[in-house]
């Protein structure tokens, strides 16, 4: 659902990606790993078609959806509100009880759907943004640092939530520093250094100590 085909992109006379290619594939977690500066969030970036490659192509099957490190929603109101205010701007009219199922589906607690959503947690303000690219139906999700700020518990959480999208068959692709988070979560890591994939491979049966030490060989 996401093919990268030899990507190249640079910045004046500073390249930041070169011959990328990527592909994430219906109900899978790919983990995008590297260092500040790899080319993660331009990577992103031109999935989502803020940046146009120098060189290569891109292809997108299905409505995308794209969580940034900090979720832009609006304070004043509600979960419950907010979700219903973003989908209209989507074209879809939710019920309250259509917006009330799909903040229960991410898992968002009954008592806060009601609560101005400045009183929520990052985790919490995640939750809504995924609920609103269920409201639009999308199939592709992009997420950049997800974990950041976030404590274990919230990190696990949200790893149970990508899982089940990925197990509804989504494409789901997420760049993060949080090696514990792409042990528990992904199903594959890919590995830029210097806007070169230097290496990919399938997670299970890793756990966080030796994806570091993966990271460090391909670095």
């Amino acid at each position: 659902m996401i093919q990268l085909q030899n990507i190249s992109k640079a910045f004046g006379s500073r390249p930041v990606l070169q011959n990328l290619s990527l592909q994430v594939d219906r109900g899978r977690i790919l983990g995008l790993l590297g260092g500040n500066g790899a080319g993660k969030t331009t990577t992103l970036n031109l999935i989502l078609g803020f940046l146009q490659p120098d060189s290569g192509t891109i292809t997108v099957t299905g409505e995308t959806a794209y969580i940034p490190e900090n979720v832009a929603l609006y304070p004043e109101l509600s979960g419950l509100e907010n979700l219903r205010a973003f989908a209209a701007l989507a074209g879809r009219d939710l019920s309250t009880q259509e917006g009330e199922n799909l903040l229960a589906r991410v898992k968002l607690p009954a008592e806060a759907m009601s609560r101005r959503l400045a009183s929520y947690s990052k985790g919490m303000r995640q939750r809504v943004a995924i609920a609103i690219a269920l409201a639009r139906q999308a199939q592709v999700f992009l997420l950049d640092e997800p974990t950041t700020g976030l404590d274990p518990a919230a990190v696990h959480d949200l790893a149970t939530l990508l899982r089940q999208l990925a197990q509804d068959g989504a494409a789901i692709l997420l760049t993060t520093h949080d090696l514990w988070h792409l042990s528990i979560d992904s199903d594959e890591v890919a590995i830029l250094s210097a806007g070169r994939l230097v290496d990919r491979f399938e997670v299970a049966g890793q756990d966080a100590a030796q994806l570091a030490q993966r990271y460090m060989q391909a670095k």
